[in-house]
């Protein structure tokens, strides 16, 4: 079953559950929100990447109006609710002045064995503790990889790719290989910085063998 619902191209990746603020400024955009607002409807934000408006992306529910302008513009706090596959793409839709065109619903399912949820969150931590960062990782947490997909260093592109694997274990087991691959990178560029900062001092050298 398809429905036709309101269109937000933006140039990144949102998933469910996650939190968005948008300062919305354009007519059009200013149109869809007050849209939203009085139906009381939600809106979609297909992934806008290398030149084109791609299929799947993620509706949106606003959840407050921050800040209201005196010349139409607000600040909106959003959150990521479902993913969709966009069936067409009208710009703009009759009597409008935004885009939209009809979806159909990606079913999803967090079923990923224990294993594998454990071994994500244990290369996590490595991967946060040579960048430097601190974030709040467990495996009992739902959707792990929608908590984990802005913060690992994946590219737009790899989120995109991330947002169209339709379950879980997929996902896992993507981000499993991306932060495999990442860690010995990250581990040499940790290794080069300390190089670079014993240059200039003196060095108390083992006697080599041979």
């Amino acid at each position: 079953m398809s429905d036709k619902i309101a269109f937000f191209p933006l140039n990144l990746v949102v998933f469910p559950g996650e939190k968005l603020n948008l300062h919305i400024f354009e007519p059009r955009y200013k149109q869809l929100i007050k849209d939203c607002i009085n139906q009381e409807i939600e809106f979609g934000i297909p992934t806008y990447l290398d030149g084109s408006i791609k299929r799947f992306g993620t509706l949106m529910r606003i959840e407050s109006i921050v800040n209201e302008y005196p010349d139409g513009r607000m600040d909106i706090s959003t959150i990521g609710t479902r993913i969709f596959r966009a069936q067409e793409f009208i710009n703009p839709i009759e009597n409008k002045l935004y885009s939209g065109g009809k979806v159909i619903w990606v079913e999803d399912n967090d079923f990923v064995d224990d294993a594998s949820k454990r071994k994500l969150v244990k290369d996590a931590r490595e991967l946060f503790e040579l960048m430097g960062i601190e974030v709040e990782v467990d495996d009992s947490q739902p959707y792990l990889s929608y908590k984990l997909g802005h913060k690992v260093g994946l590219s737009t592109s790899q989120e995109y790719q991330l947002l169209t694997l339709e379950n879980e274990k997929s996902r896992v087991d993507f981000l499993l290989d991306f932060i495999e691959r990442a860690l010995p990178y990250i581990k040499e560029v940790e290794r080069t910085k300390l190089r670079v900062k014993m240059n200039g001092h003196f060095k108390n050298l083992d006697p080599l063998k041979f």
